[in-house]
């Protein structure tokens, strides 16, 4: 693998240390091992020199250069000295390595031979016409009837209550009101999109119901919640890290919708409440209700279904005119209120003052006036926030 150019681990619960011997690799020109739990020293030669900050941020127990915004490391770090081990490192793995490669190759060509495509975006190998459906009868006993004890919140088509089915897995189930014509359009939407997408930062979709007077999703159960439930109860609170680490998995979801399918997706409706949590606090975009496919070619579409008031971008909400830029608007409203706790519709902006306005004059008047006080505790906290602020407005404008 010497003439390895790429290496890409990020976001994979990987742990240990960083091996040395990967200063070694001359070609390597991105290198990326963000979002794990790695320890130990950054290796600090060879290809290792390029690196940036980008490529170790968010594992807490790794040390080296101050220029990687890291800990500097102690002398006495615990490193692996066991001649065994080493050895084994230096002859037995590299011809596992060896053999696995080859025989990995012999497979790719193999599959390669019996394809008469080129390699493509790959959909979902589960389309939506071959999902296992599930009765009335079984949902409703997994909902216990449907009953308030299982209820957990409502929208504009319909309602969501948590269920367990016979083999055991939780789950939520977004039950389609049926007196209105546009939730079962909402629901064939859902179905449009979902279906066909995959990401560790959007909800999944397990199976549905849909007979002619009843529609479900079955969803993937978010036991933490939705960030508007952590930003405004007085009963659960988010710190600093954790409402950027949120924010950086909004960012990654509207990134694979926007630029990582075959067609681009817009969501149309970012807000706290379509923001899941699950047990680790990690993000997941859900409701998909009037989110838009845009076409081969196409850079926006026209549509008559409104997202909510205040976070609309003004093309979306006047002519209807939605684009991937109608979500990158969302965004930037969404980090504003992420971070200063207040709704873009709080009776405290009027026509003359509105959430941009009051953000961005506090930018010059100290940041300090619009801040949740439960995130800013240090100084340097103020400087990061008014960072954050600033790509907010960019989002926005």
């Amino acid at each position: 693998m010497l003439s390895l150019k790429v290496l890409d681990l990020s976001n994979n619960n990987i742990s240990g240390f960083i091996p040395k011997s990967l200063e070694r690799l001359s070609y390597l020109k991105n290198f990326d091992v963000s979002f794990n739990i790695l320890e130990g020293e950054i290796p600090n030669s060879g290809c290792f020199v390029n690196f940036t900050a980008k490529s170790f941020m968010n594992n807490y127990a790794l040390c080296g250069s101050r220029r990687l915004q890291v800990q500097p490391c102690k002398n006495n770090i615990p490193r692996q000295n066991n001649k065994a081990l080493l050895n084994a490192f230096k002859y037995i793995i590299p011809v596992f390595g060896s053999v696995i490669i080859v025989v990995a190759l012999i497979i790719v060509y193999k599959k390669w031979k019996n394809k008469s495509t080129s390699l493509a975006i790959v959909e979902d190998p589960v389309p939506i016409r071959d999902w296992r459906r599930i009765s009335y009868y079984q949902l409703s006993r997994a909902t216990s009837g449907f009953d308030d004890n299982n209820f957990l919140g409502s929208g504009s088509f319909g309602s969501v209550y948590k269920g367990i089915l016979a083999e055991g897995t939780e789950v939520a189930v977004k039950v389609f009101n049926s007196d209105l014509d546009e939730a079962f359009r909402s629901f064939d939407v859902e179905c449009e999109v979902m279906g066909k997408i995959l990401h560790r930062n959007l909800v999944k979709v397990i199976t549905c119901c849909s007979t002619i007077d009843f529609k479900a999703l079955v969803l993937e159960f978010m036991p933490k919640g939705s960030l508007e439930k952590w930003l405004y109860s007085d009963n659960h609170a988010l710190n600093l890290l954790q409402r950027i680490n949120i924010m950086i998995d909004v960012a990654s979801a509207l990134e694979y919708l926007h630029f990582g399918f075959l067609v681009p997706v817009v969501h149309c409706d970012l807000k706290p409440s379509n923001v899941l949590l699950d047990n680790d606090k990690v993000a997941h975009v859900g409701d998909f209700g009037i989110a838009k496919l845009l076409g081969e070619g196409d850079s926006m579409k026209q549509t008559l279904t409104l997202a909510t008031v205040g976070y609309m971008e003004p093309e979306y909400g006047l002519a209807g005119i939605i684009s991937v830029k109608s979500d990158v608007y969302s965004y930037g409203i969404l980090l504003m209120e992420t971070f200063t706790r207040r709704k873009p519709t709080d009776e405290y902006f009027s026509r003359e003052m509105d959430m941009k306005h009051w953000v961005k004059t506090s930018l010059s008047n100290g940041i300090n006036s619009v801040m949740d006080p439960n995130i800013v505790q240090e100084k340097d906290e103020y400087i990061v926030i008014k960072t954050i602020m600033e790509l907010a407005l960019e989002c926005s404008s």
